[in-house]
Order: C-alpha cells, then sequence, then structure tokens
C-alpha cells in the first residue's frame, strides 16, 4: 500500500472511531504526512521482551512507511539523547520522546474548540506532527510551539520548514510558557504534568482554554479542560479516556534510591482493600490525597508507597481477609489516601470524567466529584 493509501486509511479510521469530526480537521489530517515527521526513523518494541527492548526502524526497513500510519504512539528518541540512526541491535533503557498517537492528537486538537483567528501556544512540539496541524488549521503565524530537547526542536523546524510550516518555534522549558508571545486564547500539552503550571495560566487571556494532561506519580493520569477567569483561577473537567503522556521532564519522580526499613514503623488493619490501586481511577483518587507518592509493586510482599522526599513509606500486605498497613517515617502516608478512598467509594465511585478541577492563583489544585464533600 503506497502513503497516500495508508495516509486515507488512517484518516477513515480516525473519523470512524470519533477523534476526527470537525472537516476543518479532517481536512488537516489529510494533507499532512505523518511520515513526513518519522524520516529519523522509530524505536519498535520487541515482542515479549524483559525488560522491555527497542529496536529501530528506519526509512526503507521493512514496517517502517505502514508503522507510521499505525494509529500507535511511536518512540523517537530514548535515554534523552539516543535516536534510532544512533542504534544497530536493541535498548533497554527508558523512552524520552515520542511521535503521540495520531486518535490523541486530533482528539485534543477537536477538545481544544479552537476557532479562527485565535492565538496557541503549544508545549511540546516534539516531531512537530502536531504543530503542522495547527499550522494548517489557523496559519502559521498564530501558532507558537515550544521545546525543551535542542535536537528535537531541531529536528522539528526542519521538517515544518521543508512542508512550508514557519510557526514560532521555541527552545525553552514548556513549563515556563512563552510569556512574548502572551495572551494566549488557547494552550495545549502534549506532556503531562502534576500541576498546570501558574506561568499558563497567566499567559492565557481571560475565558481562554488550557487542555493537559495532569496525574501523579503512581501512574495515572487525565486529561483536563480548563477556562482561564479574571481572577486568575481556572476551572474545568477532567475529560476521560485514560489519557497517559510522558511527564514533563521536571515534574518526573525522583528515582527511589535505597528501600525503607520496613520493619519499624507502626502497624494497623486497613479499612480499604489495598489491591484497588490496581484500579487507574482509584490510584488518580489516591494521587490527589499524596502526590508525592511513589507506588512500588513487590509481589508476594505486597506493594509499598513511598515519599522519598519526606522519607515516609507505608507497606500494604495481604492480612487474612484483610489488609494491614505498616508506615513509619514523619507522616502516616496511608492516612490521608485511605481517607480520601474511603469518601470516594462512598460517593459511588465517581469516573474521571465527573471529576472538576479547580486550580487558584496561588497554584492550589483542587479534585472534586459529585456528592464530595
Amino acid at each position: 500500500m503506497n502513503e497516500q493509501d495508508l495516509r486515507r486509511q488512517l484518516l477513515d479510521q480516525l473519523t470512524v472511531g470519533g477523534s476526527v469530526r470537525s472537516p476543518q480537521w479532517r481536512q488537516a489530517v489529510a494533507v499532512t504526512g505523518r511520515h513526513e515527521f518519522l524520516r529519523g526513523g522509530f524505536f519498535r518494541q520487541v515482542h515479549d521482551s524483559a525488560p522491555t527492548a527497542w529496536e529501530p526502524v528506519m526509512p526503507g526497513d521493512k514496517g517502517w512507511l505502514s508503522g507510521c500510519y499505525t494509529d500507535a504512539s511511536l518512540v523517537t528518541q530514548i535515554a534523552g539523547t539516543i535516536v534510532p540512526g544512533d542504534i544497530h541491535g536493541r535498548i533497554l533503557r527508558q523512552p524520552t520522546s515520542s511521535s503521540t498517537l495520531p486518535s490523541l492528537v486530533v482528539r485534543m486538537l477537536e477538545d481544544l474548540e479552537i476557532e479562527d483567528g485565535m492565538r496557541v501556544l503549544e508545549i511540546g512540539t516534539g516531531t512537530g506532527y502536531s504543530t503542522a496541524l495547527l499550522c494548517h488549521r489557523i496559519g502559521d503565524g498564530l501558532v507558537t510551539s515550544v521545546e525543551v530537547d535542542s535536537v528535537v526542536a531541531a529536528g522539528a523546524a526542519t521538517t515544518l520548514a521543508t512542508l512550508g510550516h514557519a510557526p514560532d518555534l521555541i527552545t525553552g522549558d514548556g513549563l515556563a510558557g512563552h510569556k512574548d508571545g502572551a495572551p494566549y486564547d488557547r494552550v495545549i500539552a502534549t506532556c503531562g504534568v502534576l500541576t498546570v503550571p501558574e506561568q499558563w495560566i497567566a499567559q492565557t487571556r481571560p475565558g481562554g482554554q488550557i487542555l493537559a494532561t495532569v496525574g501523579g506519580w503512581m501512574h495515572a493520569s487525565e486529561l483536563a479542560r480548563l477556562t482561564v477567569h479574571d481572577d486568575g483561577s481556572a476551572t474545568g473537567r477532567l475529560l476521560g479516556g485514560q489519557v497517559s503522556f510522558m511527564l514533563a521532564r521536571p515534574h518526573q519522580p525522583p528515582p527511589p534510591g535505597m528501600l525503607p526499613d520496613t520493619d519499624g514503623g507502626t502497624e494497623r488493619d486497613t479499612m480499604v482493600d489495598a489491591s484497588i490501586l490496581d484500579d487507574w481511577t482509584a490510584r488518580f483518587v489516591a494521587q490527589t490525597a499524596a502526590p508525592a507518592a511513589q507506588r512500588l509493586n513487590l509481589g508476594n510482599r505486597g506493594q509499598l508507597l513511598l515519599d522519598t522526599d519526606a522519607g515516609s513509606w507505608a507497606l500494604l500486605q495481604p492480612y487474612q481477609r484483610g489488609w494491614r498497613v505498616r508506615q513509619g517515617g514523619p507522616c502516616s502516608l496511608w492516612d490521608p489516601i485511605e481517607d480520601r478512598l474511603r469518601e470516594w467509594l462512598h460517593d459511588g465511585s465517581p469516573r474521571l470524567d465527573q471529576f472538576r478541577i479547580l486550580i487558584t492563583p496561588d497554584g492550589y489544585h483542587v479534585y472534586s466529584w459529585p456528592h464530595a464533600r
């Protein structure tokens, strides 16, 4: 199948799946070749590898062109510097940049509710594919895109220029936005954040919207759409769908380091079955009570929650017909999580798309759901 057929097939798939919902974005996808942004290749996960291994797929290799037009996220950088052309064989390091699956890219652009003449700030240029879609939709002069990685930014700039696009491309910390181009009507982030930066809110005009994925170190996240208000606050809701992006680099968790001595601390029965943390929404709720907590699965030994900076921990273990928790450190890590989960369960375990979010001018994030106290 040639490139045109593959592009048309992907567009039809995105339309039937509901990601493409308007003629403006359908046209943008129709004329923007994703393969142009992947000429440096991508990494393919090695089947059944443990730990996860990656192998390069380069232009000319079997599966490269068809891979570019699959509705999948394609890893384009590993370990902060390594690109597909650097590798012969396999690599076991962690991905650090990717081309997001097209259905999510277009869904987010549709959810941003862009209208003609709006100025848009994009956080995370990446390969430049979503930037090109924005340029086609509203015009190059209304698009500003910020990328923290200078090598990634240079590659995107080259491809965009080759395709005739000239948006305002900034290399720098996307968490700081780009105040020189403010105010913006819309802000969209293609990286995950623990908290929506106050700079994004300050650089969005009152009535403007921010679309970003919020989450935490227990690996549960969700897309939030916020409206900015005159008083510097922002309110909105979570959109549902278990959306996940790589966290912005400054928001990455600290390494757990040496595990604590879990023979100390105090022990009690839990009032919530700790296996509930296997559920995505439950983990999101837990994160709202303990944003700095990380979760480690210890297999038969249970689950360990860590707040590395505070030095607090909670070991959750099955016991008879329930669970017990042993906690240590300067504060009880499990107690606020347990209280928050009990409240959520009492209210009928609302889905994430029923959650509301308030961000105050001092940056405090408040999550609520129907009946929450």
